[in-house]
């Protein structure tokens, strides 16, 4: 490093309230150790943002030294984008604070919260915001992409409930974005990633919810999978609007209410969670325990924040993981039979297949709202997920993965893909899966915002001038 160089670092290190950490010194090894560990990406230098302003001289710092910058909230994707190989991280995992208005129903928090840490600020007032389904999953990376969880049948999609939020822009301009102001930016936000700044506060609408819910979980051996998945899927459309389902290709939980020659044995699940009184789930419940006896199941109340962590176990930190995901309207006879030939071919025990089912609220919310890349219409999102412990079993997944999404794409539906979901970004499946419509106004927006693309390590949208 030259003197010149060492004297602008010493810059940056004084107008920082927090860490400027490059390899070796301490924090620097904390900054780096995202979720998915098979990411091997490491940059020069980690700024270990307390504030905005602190994000502010990040970005200007890298910009004026052409440092490529990623940005870390929570450090939970797929794609690793919070490493930048040589570049910039601008940190944000230390900016924690979260304010809830009980009467308002709006919470702000800051990009470095989880939602287990955002459940349990809201919870306290019994309120929520749609989340995912893993509680170390950040909120800052699951918004700015869309957001799909437990309540999108009863309130939509993260993003869809964002309506606010402060952005620091690739030339250091900080943004006040509401419904009010800067809607156009707002709306990039609900689904366009995080191609438009680095948000440092989202302000968002909350809904009654919990503190109990009512949930009823199924788990069959595999050799029933299409039976199950075909009974399933005709149970899914009759399902009342506040009632969520889960399915999944995966192991049984090491839980009491699971026999133990059961735990951790391969199968298919079902899940369901109910927002309303309890008898209500009970008869919802009722045709599926007559029509497929199940060969574990529990039908109980619980905390909403344990339902929020029910599957963490699935997402070990610092685990080696891919995945790849595909929409379809119907899981019809061909999509079950692929996937009752290709679940039992993975290695890991905890790879899986996820089935999220859209429904209710999420498919009221009308298209040109929010950015986000995946359709309205659609029914289910299969997502096939490689989680393995060591290099061989991730080599012999992620091939898994691929093979089996392969398998299904014959089957799948329209160009939409949520941008969440993808583990390798092509810009060409990007474009296609925000359409037509989308695509123009958000490189337009993104040409305003970043023309020189200084933000690209995400599912990139180039400027239109590029």
């Amino acid at each position: 490093m030259t003197t010149v160089e060492q004297a602008r670092l010493d810059n940056l290190r004084t107008a920082v309230s927090g860490q400027v950490a490059q390899r070796g010194e301490p924090g620097y090894d904390d900054a780096v150790a995202i979720w998915n560990g098979s990411i091997e990406r490491r940059p020069s230098i980690a700024v270990r943002c307390l504030n905005t302003r602190d994000v502010v001289e990040a970005v200007r710092y890298a910009r004026e030294n052409n440092l490529e910058i990623s940005v870390r909230g929570g450090g939970h994707s797929f794609a690793g984008h919070s490493l930048t190989e040589g570049g910039l991280m601008v940190d944000l995992s230390q900016m924690k604070a979260v304010v809830v208005d009980p009467q308002a129903q709006r919470a702000k928090a800051e990009p470095g919260v989880k939602w287990g840490e955002f459940d349990a600020a809201t919870q306290e007032h019994g309120l929520a915001v749609p989340g995912g389904m893993i509680s170390h999953t950040g909120i800052a990376g699951l918004t700015l992409g869309g957001g799909i969880g437990w309540l999108c049948t009863i309130a939509g999609l993260t993003c869809d409930n964002l309506v606010g939020a402060e952005l620091v822009t690739a030339s250091g301009e900080v943004l006040q974005v509401s419904e009010d102001n800067e809607q156009e930016v707002l709306w990039g936000l609900r689904g366009g990633g995080g191609n438009f700044g680095i948000v440092t506060s989202f302000e968002y609408q909350l809904h009654s919810v919990g503190p109990l819910v009512n949930f009823g979980f199924f788990y069959w051996r595999p050799e029933r999978g299409t039976e199950v998945l075909k009974h399933i899927r005709e149970v899914i459309p009759t399902l009342p609007a506040n009632t969520a389902a889960f399915i999944a290709g995966t192991n049984a939980p090491k839980a009491d209410f699971v026999p133990k020659e059961l735990q951790d044995k391969p199968g298919w699940i079902l899940a369901l969670v109910g927002f309303g009184d309890e008898e209500e789930l009970r008869d919802v419940v009722e045709p599926i325990r007559s029509a497929i006896p199940a060969d574990s199941e529990v039908i109980e109340q619980l905390p909403y924040t344990a339902l929020q962590g029910m599957f963490d176990h699935t997402a070990p930190w610092g685990g080696l993981a891919y995945e790849k995901a595909a929409h379809f309207d119907e899981l019809t006879d061909e999509v079950i039979a692929v996937m009752v030939e290709r679940q039992p071919l993975k290695s890991a025990h905890l790879s899986f297949t996820p089935i999220l089912v859209a429904g209710g609220a999420y498919r009221d919310v009308p298209e040109a709202s929010a950015a986000f890349s995946g359709s309205r219409e659609m029914r289910y999102v299969i997502n096939i997920t490689a989680v393995c412990e060591t290099k061989e079993e991730f080599d012999a997944d992620r091939t898994w993965v691929r093979d089996y999404w392969t398998a299904l794409q014959p089957y799948a539906v329209g160009n939409g893909s949520y941008i969440n979901f993808m583990s390798e970004v092509d810009v060409n499946r990007v474009e296609a899966a925000y359409g037509p419509e989308k695509y123009p106004r958000l490189t337009a927006l993104k040409s305003r915002l970043d023309p020189d693309n200084a933000f690209h390590l995400n599912a990139n949208i180039p400027p239109a001038t590029s």
